[in-house]
């Protein structure tokens, strides 16, 4: 409140209770004044009680008696209005300055509005019975109230809509579900801002920028879905994509164009998943957090252009939204040719591939698999039986083994490196966890594609045993080794691989 608005109150209060509380001070000595004049004038007597009496019996001293009571009494009624009139003025001025300070800050000025009004007019009403009864000591309220109930209960029927929203106003305010500027939806009924709360009702300000009113006694009985102006709240916003692309692609493309969106909060990270596998392509979900909810559908249209953009950009194609039939593109990839120079290369770096000649590695290439892991998704676990290995082609995996229940990484793998190369050769079981850290490329070879290399060329054999046993050396002292040192040691590797392939000792 301005200090010149607070002045000015101030003034006029003081003012005004001033010249009312001398007016009280005046009015005894005027009334004393009053039944000394009747009393020496006409006759008239004043009982301590307030009772009127006269030393004569004629008629002219009954109406004399009459216009004496008359005037005392409405002595006592200018009293009594004097004083509602100071008890208002004081309960108003100190009401309007303990919310106007106190509750100043707190932005919720209809609720001390109402609370205002219900406690002044609590304490009027307990402040008409004090004073009433002070100056009208023989006059008994109750029978008057008591005689007054029928009339009573027809004011409460037609009032009962009206009561029915300041009550149910209270129990809102009192709860406090929202408040100015909140989000609220109500079932069936819309969604918007709120603007204002009374005692009667709630106006809301739609995003149609229509104005929605509605009554306390309605609003209490509805399901309203809050969103707290001080609050990060969420939005969702759904899309689909052709099943040819790449999931971590998408995920982290649309990430990085969301996060950049104006309205979405920087706090909290913007989730991209996987909502559904449909018929037409794949259905995601962006999850972002927005900074002013009252924007939220600009903002929604905004994240949607960003993600065509960002997705264009990417040569990332969108689901046909049919159910018809249609031709799928070829999906972008190398041809065989490419796919077989690719994997022979990057067995050509295999270390106990290296005496395999040029032919022997092409039909290892051929019979190998290509395959695809997400971040996060286990290519081998620990005690899992093995009849292949895994060259890294593209990507980066983690090597865990159980320490105390919880998984240790003792080694990190990318591309060119191969693991599970014993499983292959022995087909012991898997002796560690591994785990893709992006998204993972690796050729797969089995048991299947080397056996006929074998079986063609026994010798290779033992040249692959020796550069198996100096590699199990070598990570061994590093601790960093799949299989360990165990019955294929004790039984030598060469004769593990002979029994594993079927090509006797």
């Amino acid at each position: 409140m301005p200090a010149s608005e607070f002045q000015k109150r101030a003034l006029f209060f003081l003012l005004f209770a001033g010249t009312v509380t001398l007016i009280l001070v005046l009015v005894p000595a005027t009334e004393t004044f009053v039944q000394e004049y009747l009393s020496a004038h006409f006759g008239i007597a004043f009982g301590p009680d307030g009772s009127i009496g006269s030393s004569g019996g004629g008629a002219g001293d009954v109406m004399t008696q009459t216009t004496g009571s008359i005037i005392v009494t409405l002595l006592h009624v200018f009293k009594v209005l004097l004083w509602l009139a100071l008890i208002i003025s004081v309960v108003r001025f100190v009401g309007h300055l303990l919310f106007a300070t106190v509750f100043r800050g707190a932005g919720q000025s209809e609720i001390s509005s109402l609370v205002r009004t219900v406690l002044s007019i609590i304490i009027y009403i307990v402040s008409f019975f004090i004073v009433f009864q002070s100056q009208f000591p023989t006059v008994q309220l109750a029978p008057l109230f008591t005689g007054s109930t029928i009339i009573g209960i027809v004011v409460g029927l037609a009032l009962q809509d009206t009561l029915g929203n300041l009550f149910a106003g209270i129990a809102l305010q009192a709860d406090q579900p929202f408040q100015v500027g909140d989000v609220i939806s109500i079932s069936n009924r819309g969604s918007g801002v709120v603007e204002t709360v009374s005692w009667r009702g709630v106006k809301i300000r739609t995003f149609q920028n229509k104005l929605l009113v509605i009554s306390n006694a309605v609003l209490g009985k509805e399901t309203i879905e809050v969103a707290p102006k001080d609050n990060l709240n969420a939005r969702v916003v759904t899309f689909s994509i052709d099943y040819g692309e790449s999931p971590d692609r998408v995920a982290m493309s649309v990430r990085d164009a969301v996060r950049q969106t104006e309205n979405v909060s920087q706090k909290l990270r913007p989730v991209v998943r996987i909502r559904n596998l449909s018929e037409s392509g794949v259905e995601w979900e962006v999850k972002y957090w927005a900074e002013d909810y009252t924007k939220h559908n600009d903002t929604d249209a905004l994240v949607r252009q960003r993600i065509w953009y960002v997705l264009h950009r990417e040569k990332i194609d969108f689901a046909h939204p049919s159910q018809t039939i249609h031709l799928q593109r070829k999906p972008r990839g190398k041809s065989h040719v490419e796919y077989l120079n690719t994997a022979s290369e990057h067995l050509q770096g295999v270390p106990i591939f290296a005496p395999l000649c040029e032919d022997e590695l092409q039909k290892l290439a051929e019979a190998s698999n290509l395959r695809v892991f997400a971040p996060g998704e286990a290519i081998v676990r620990k005690g899992q039986e093995g009849k292949s290995m895994y060259v890294i082609t593209r990507g980066a995996v983690r090597v865990q083994i159980p320490v105390n229940g919880t998984a240790k990484t003792i080694n990190h793998l990318k591309g060119n490196d191969f693991f599970g190369e014993m499983s292959l050769l022995t087909g012991e079981p898997r002796t560690a966890t591994v785990v893709a850290d992006e998204e993972t490329e690796v050729l797969q070879i089995k048991k299947g594609a080397l056996k006929p290399i074998f079986e063609q060329n026994p010798d290779l054999m033992k040249a692959i045993c020796d550069i198996v046993e100096e590699r199990r050396e070598l990570l061994s002292t590093k601790d960093l080794s799949e299989e360990p040192n165990g019955t294929s040691s004790d039984r030598g590797v060469l004769s593990s691989i002979r029994k594993f392939f079927g090509m006797g000792s």
